[in-house]
């Protein structure tokens, strides 16, 4: 199992997929996966991208396979940015294009604001910039759930927005299975910092070309609230997708998958 100590707390798990030619040296493809996932989210994707990129997919601090976090654990954006890379110098990544999803998205919005000379390419899905707007007061109905019946029961409770209407029943109990894999202190000490992430001052830093996919009925964040913050990003463009998931990096893979490998094959450098 390839884990990396990138922190005294912190045994990181991490995938590579490369099924580039052996002659070549391809780019980098970072993907961050979201709230009480792990690297595994991103089965749909790697068909699509590690024939031409070499694909890295770590465990966030705290999920899946990488450790747990106690419940009093200081969450923030940029804890989680130096952890990430830690472990992408450790792996002599010095640039790549960077992909996030939900809270990873969020994560990359910021990651790019703070480490330009590292992101070649951002392509975000289904992220919100300020946490306060995208949640509201569901941060809290969301954490008394979760001390009181657990993970797996939150899971599946919110599943039905997460994954929207369309998304086969068998996979939505797939996803409750491995959110609920998550240690109850990681999730119970990470969902309080949600609300309080504000990007206004990050999003005018961003230099790199990015995408913004968003799906049309998502009921975390609109289209028109996503684009009233994607236009503060300099370099960016807004793709919508149909549906109404929030998730749509897991409902629409290969959609998005195509759809991120063209952008940064167009806007690449």
């Amino acid at each position: 199992m390839p884990t990396a100590c990138v922190a005294p707390d912190l045994e990181m798990y991490y995938q590579t997929d490369d099924y580039t030619d052996p002659w070549t040296t391809p780019d980098t493809i970072v993907l961050l996966h979201g709230n009480s996932e792990n690297s595994d989210v991103w089965y749909g994707w790697i068909p699509h991208l590690a024939r031409h990129y070499r694909v890295v997919r770590p465990d966030m601090r705290g999920f899946g396979r990488s450790t747990p976090m106690p419940r009093n654990y200081a969450w923030s954006l940029d804890g989680i940015i130096d952890d990430y890379v830690a472990l992408l110098s450790g792996l002599g990544v010095k640039t790549f294009h960077l992909v996030g999803a939900k809270i990873g998205a969020t994560i990359s919005l910021r990651f790019a604001a703070r480490h330009p000379e590292m992101v070649k390419t951002l392509t975000v899905l289904g992220g919100l910039a300020s946490g306060q707007d995208a949640l509201g007061d569901r941060a809290q109905s969301w954490f008394e759930h979760l001390e009181q019946k657990g993970v797996e029961s939150w899971a599946r409770w919110t599943m039905p927005g997460r994954l929207g209407a369309k998304f086969p029943a068998a996979g939505a109990e797939w996803w409750a299975q491995l959110m609920g894999k998550t240690p109850l202190s990681s999730q119970l000490g990470f969902i309080p910092m949600v609300p309080t992430i504000d990007l206004a001052a990050d999003l005018p830093r961003i230099a790199c070309p990015t995408l913004v996919i968003a799906s049309e009925g998502s009921g975390l964040a609109s289209v028109a609230d996503t684009r009233a913050w994607q236009v503060r990003i300099p370099r960016s463009e807004l793709l919508p997708i149909a549906g109404d998931s929030y998730h749509v990096a897991a409902t629409e893979p290969d959609r998005c998958a195509q759809a991120t490998l063209a952008f940064i094959r167009r806007a690449g450098t």
